[in-house]
């Protein structure tokens, strides 16, 4: 490891790291390169030509430039430093390295447009932020434009804010109303040019994070109307005309769909054509409801038979945050003379207080399970379903024990074929309806038969509901490796999640997945798993 010892005095530590000890040993391998490096690129509208770069980056000290046009690289210079520069009308590529503390560096490539017309074809396209009351986000392009100024147009905020050509500048107002934005697109031309329009800053009136995660469920635990979680019923109209006030749009957060009713008198939900459901055997109708004006809202099941009608149920809202509502079945039942065997609409009333707003996800009726999918998992039960989803060419099944004995003399396994060409990281996952408890054991022991010994099993927990990467992987997690060590034949294999800096033990993991032979590409061999489970 190398280390640097030194003595030094307050004011200059504060600005290298600002911590005011005297004595300090540092260790310079462990701070990681740069991150999210930018810059903003201005020109002056002289026809000289001078640009000027303001880099910005994490965990950068200095930066240089690369000005992509033959010139010798700048100097480095400090954070919030400028780097400028004169060229020739012309489209270069510049680069922006940006130097840590230890040297180490990260860059990125910057178009620098250079042209001594004025702006052309200026498009502004003007959004308001769906997470932050009164924040408006501008975005301008124009050939020929390197990048552009805009003026928010908020008394006592005359300074203008800067963006690249292209990419957005955004601003909050202190206020909610309507104003009048000025777009200045600017090239290394004397001449600019410039867009006016009103905007309408505009307070948050809808949820900014999702509903509540819901749990798994076995397929005949629940019937699902609108959920991401589960398989919903086909056809479904959210928006039938019923003569009513309320629109209706489907609202985006960030991918998280959910219905919006706004100006709500009354609103139905009709299943599919000549479609009912049978609701008799379900304990409860969920949903979640966000709010940020409406107190009650009446809930109605309606049946297809006409006599037997309608009953609602009247549950109450907390404004600007999520409802979660769990209606007995047997709230509807006990009204005299209903039934729920063939219901064929829902329908959502906010009299006495028309006119509101809501957001509504998880549309589902359940039934508590008498038996669910989590740990500890041997396969044995015949009332769940175990639905592994096998991935990069393997097969995953649960099958009679192939070689019951030794260890492993239990009926049903999990049979993973990892076959000829199978990628890598090629597995299988299992969704738990019981998330992981770490008070029941932070080590997890599965049975494992492998076909020779040192092939390296990975076993991996989810968080599911947590945010995608690249590859739509969830990003919260925890994995762990071990070889086996016995070839055709079951053995015990332990996986220490402590030892992983990722683990948390107060992350309620929701899915298990496990990679044969992870690392290596296919050839045809077969795997098998059984008793999942946890120990200390």
């Amino acid at each position: 490891m190398k280390k640097i010892h030194f003595i030094i005095n307050f004011f200059v530590l504060a600005v290298l790291i600002g911590c005011a000890n005297d004595d300090l040993d540092i260790d310079l391998d462990g701070i990681a390169a740069p991150t999210n490096i930018s810059v903003l690129t201005t020109v002056t509208q002289d026809n000289t030509g001078k640009v000027t770069f303001l880099p910005k980056g994490e965990g950068a000290s200095q930066y240089k430039i690369s000005f992509g046009d033959g010139t010798p690289d700048s100097d480095y210079a400090g954070v919030g430093s400028t780097i400028s520069h004169i060229y020739k009308e012309g489209v270069y590529k510049s680069k922006i390295i940006a130097s840590g503390l230890n040297g180490k560096t990260a860059e990125i490539e910057k178009e620098v447009v250079v042209s001594f017309r004025a702006p052309e074809n200026l498009k502004v396209v003007v959004t308001n932020d769906k997470l932050v009351s009164n924040k408006v986000t501008v975005t301008a392009t124009a050939d020929f434009a390197l990048f552009y100024d805009v003026y928010f147009g908020e008394a006592g905020h005359p300074d203008p804010i800067s963006a690249n050509n292209g990419e957005p500048a955004s601003y909050t107002y202190q206020a909610p109303g309507v104003y009048t934005i000025r777009v200045v697109s600017k090239s290394a031309a004397i001449k600019t040019t410039e867009h006016t329009e009103e905007v309408t800053a505009k307070l948050v009136l809808n949820p900014t994070t999702s509903a509540p995660a819901q749990p798994g469920r076995q397929a005949g635990d629940v019937i699902s109307i609108f959920s991401s979680k589960y398989t919903d019923l086909a056809g479904t109209n959210f928006n039938p005309g019923w003569g009513q006030s309320t629109t209706f749009a489907e609202f985006d957060l960030d991918g998280d769909k959910m219905l919006n009713y706004n100006n709500l008198n009354y609103q139905g939900i009709g299943l599919a054509d000549g479609v009912t459901i049978d609701v008799s055997e379900m304990e409860y109708i969920h949903m979640d409801i966000w709010t940020a004006d409406l107190d009650k809202l009446a809930i109605f099941l309606i049946s297809q038979n006409k006599p037997n009608g309608e009953r609602k149920v009247v549950k109450d809202l907390t404004a600007k945050q999520w409802t979660s509502i769990d209606i007995p079945i047997s709230d509807f039942t006990s009204q005299t003379g209903f039934t729920v065997t063939d219901i064929y609409q829902l329908k959502l009333d906010s009299d006495p207080t028309p006119g509101k707003n809501i957001y509504i996800d998880n549309i589902y009726f359940y039934k508590t399970a008498s038996q669910s999918i989590g740990l500890p998992i041997d396969f044995e039960s015949t009332s769940l379903t175990y639905a592994w989803g096998g991935f990069g060419s393997v097969d995953a099944s649960v099958v009679a024990n192939p070689n019951k004995t030794g260890l492993n003399v239990s009926d049903k396994v999990v049979k993973l074929d990892k076959k000829i060409g199978a990628e890598t990281w090629g597995g299988a996952s299992l969704n738990l309806e019981n998330s992981f408890d770490a008070s029941k054991g932070t080590k997890v022991k599965v049975t494992v038969w492998s076909p020779k010994a040192g092939a390296k099993i990975l076993y991996k927990m989810e968080l599911s509901t947590s945010p995608k990467d690249g590859n739509g992987n969830p990003t919260v997690f925890v994995q762990v490796e071990v070889p086996t060590t016995v070839a055709n034949g079951w053995e015990v294999l332990t996986f220490d999640l402590t030892t992983e800096a990722s683990f948390n033990s107060t992350i309620k993991y929701d899915r298990v997945i496990l990679f044969p032979d992870f690392g290596t590409t296919g050839t045809g061999e077969t795997y098998y798993f059984d008793d999942i489970k946890q120990s200390n």
